[in-house]
């Protein structure tokens, strides 16, 4: 009997060790947008623990949904607890994240830098503050992620692309962006007034913490060179890094892990100061 006792307890240890132990959680929600008149589905990843948390904001791109980073990021309440950071994942649709000049029902860009962020920071223990609020973003996301950062610096203090569409103007005819701002030929200036790389205006050096990386085998690589050289030009220091990959999730399952350091580091500093 004793040693039968002693093989079960060994199961029991065997199975807890082997378990693992989801220390946050996540939460599916819908988020009303009152500037589209919809509610909008919202995953939200948090640790375990009554924070206060800073939060990263993750953009999906074209064809994603709000569920593209729990498949890119396995694990994603554990990954958010370990960093001690909130991650928030909305459906942007496939939206580039602009309040549409032609299409009046898209609006994303007021759901996600104002509505989205109010809502966030009023039912959830997060530090509701631009030092601990950071977007980044694949593909499309990557765009988001730029042109909401510059556009609403008081509200992210850092931000990330990772293969990103930063200059939409030589892929005119590509991801239903004619759709959101008219045909290029006709409505060349809504081009030229919603591409990310023309919003670099918008902030000086010191504004944001930027971190920008792109594969060389992406058809993105070359407006992502672009995009780095006149952040040079422009005297505004920021984070680029080139490596092997396409426009993959592979290349995104990567490089998101090096965008939570550059983040994690940032709110740090933030802390110190």
């Amino acid at each position: 009997m004793k040693g039968l006792f002693e093989k079960m307890w060994a199961a029991i240890v065997f199975l807890l060790l082997c378990t693992p132990v989801q220390a946050g959680k996540v939460d599916t929600l819908m988020v009303e947008s009152q500037s589209m008149g919809k509610r909008i589905e919202v995953v939200v990843a948090l640790p375990d623990g009554e924070g206060p948390w800073p939060v990263v904001y993750l953009l999906h791109g074209y064809g994603g949904n709000a569920h593209t980073w729990e498949g890119l990021i396995p694990g994603i309440a554990n990954v958010a607890d370990e960093k001690g950071m909130v991650f928030v994942c909305p459906d942007g649709a496939n939206s580039w994240y602009w309040d549409s000049p032609v299409e009046k029902g898209s609006r994303y860009e007021t759901f996600v830098a104002r509505e989205l962020v109010e809502y966030v920071d009023k039912h959830y223990p997060t530090i509701p503050d631009r030092s601990a609020r950071a977007i980044t973003g694949l593909s499309m996301g990557g765009h988001g992620a730029m042109w909401l950062s510059f556009r609403h610096k008081d509200c992210f203090g850092a931000a990330g692309s990772m293969s990103g569409g930063v200059d939409i103007r030589p892929f005119s005819n590509n991801w239903s962006i004619a759709s959101l701002l008219g045909e290029e030929e006709e409505h060349r200036e809504n081009w030229e007034a919603h591409t990310a790389i023309n919003q670099i205006e918008c902030i000086q050096d010191g504004d944001l913490a930027l971190i920008v990386d792109c594969g060389y085998d992406d058809f993105f690589f070359e407006v992502n060179n672009q995009f780095h050289q006149k952040l040079l030009e422009r005297g505004i220091g920021h984070d680029f890094y080139v490596r092997p990959g396409g426009h993959t999730a592979e290349y995104w399952s990567n490089s998101i892990r090096y965008h939570l350091l550059f983040f994690e580091s940032f709110f740090k500093q933030q802390v110190a100061e």
